[in-house]
């Protein structure tokens, strides 16, 4: 069975090193991140397939921006803890019946995880635009699905 990515603290002696190079791709990538305002979207990772329900794009997203807030809401200080890694586990509990679509969901999570988390070592006012963006489009998905689709 695939389990979601939980990735080991970081040691603060590390977090404090900036060099300027990373800092300035950092720094570019979080402005084409929030230019694009859809975040890590990628249409075609989506992996939608025929068989699947309707909402299934909808929900990869989801999976996604939960795996950037388990990152994010943790660096900017929020005592989360496992709360976002808890919620996907609890989507997949109650949608994902089958291994591959499992792994698919796991691997959006992971991405949204890693996308952040190869950006940000600190939260930064690009940060919190990025959490609140995605805490926006997550409340927006999650009222989508259930008025559209729970009947």
């Amino acid at each position: 069975m695939f389990d979601i990515i939980h990735l080991p603290a970081r040691s603060p002696a590390r977090d404090g090193v900036r060099r300027r190079g990373l800092r300035a791709a950092s720094l570019a990538c979080a402005l084409a991140l929030l230019m694009l305002g859809s975040g890590l979207r990628d249409p075609a990772a989506a992996q939608v397939r025929p068989e699947d329900p309707p909402y299934e794009a909808d929900l990869m997203r989801l999976s996604e921006i939960m795996g950037a807030l388990h990152y994010l809401r943790p660096l900017c200080g929020a005592a989360d803890g496992t709360l976002w890694r808890d919620q996907m586990r609890a989507l997949l509990d109650a949608e994902v019946s089958d291994d591959a679509r499992s792994r698919r969901f796991i691997e959006r999570f992971n991405q949204g995880y890693r996308g952040f988390s190869s950006v940000y070592r600190q939260c930064t006012p690009a940060a919190e635009t990025a959490l609140a963006r995605y805490i926006e489009e997550g409340g927006a998905l999650i009222r989508n699905v259930t008025t559209r689709y729970n009947r």
